[in-house]
């Protein structure tokens, strides 16, 4: 009895509140989302960050562009720093023809969502948000768990403006490089052992 009393009163003093979206709706879910200005994050990558869901798994990474996986499914996470840095607008036109196909604009971060049925039966989720896309290729019944879970990551990417100034730098990128074989000895490649003579 002490024990819940106490768990009751942390919940009370703390303030946290529970919010449930309802997500059987792909509109209702990105609203609700995105409207929201999240400062989570739990994933740090080069000139970025941004919030992994409790139930999505980080899996690999190459460069800028990040593997996950949740519930079955493989979320494919491409960052664009380079229209971030160039505050590249988005141009996208909804598509009558898709399952779903809408353009987003959110606290003055423009995107689109996007999803199609393939030949195979599955559906391929383009989720373009924050200069960042989110692609998965999922069956119907997990397209709005995979919009919830696209819609938290990709509404709380942050961007280091210097450590993205750095990387498309291009004198900062170029260095000067030395050719060094492990296989030959030093002292025959430099003067780096020898000693001045007593003469000099």
């Amino acid at each position: 009895m002490k024990r819940i009393f106490i768990v009751i009163l942390l919940l009370l003093v703390s303030g946290c509140s529970v919010v449930r979206i309802d997500t059987s709706s792909i509109n209702n879910t990105i609203n609700v989302v995105l409207s929201k200005n999240n400062q989570l994050f739990n994933r740090i990558g080069k000139g970025y960050k941004y919030y992994v869901p409790r139930d999505v798994n980080y899996i690999d990474n190459n460069e800028l562009n990040d593997k996950l996986y949740s519930n079955g499914n493989y979320y494919y996470l491409y960052i664009d720093v380079i229209s971030y840095y160039y505050k590249k607008s988005v141009d996208y036109v909804e598509n009558d023809n898709s399952y779903y196909s809408k353009k987003i604009d959110y606290n003055d971060k423009e995107g689109y969502v996007e999803i199609n049925q393939m030949d195979s039966g599955q559906f391929l989720v383009e989720f373009m948000y924050n200069y960042a896309k989110i692609e998965a290729l999922v069956n119907e019944e997990d397209i709005n768990d995979v919009i919830l879970n696209a819609s938290y990551i990709l509404s709380t990417i942050k961007f280091n403006d210097n450590i993205i100034r750095l990387m498309l730098d291009n004198d900062y990128l170029v260095n000067q490089e030395e050719k060094y074989d492990i296989f030959t000895s030093v002292a025959t490649t430099n003067k780096f052992l020898e000693y001045p003579s007593e003469e000099e």
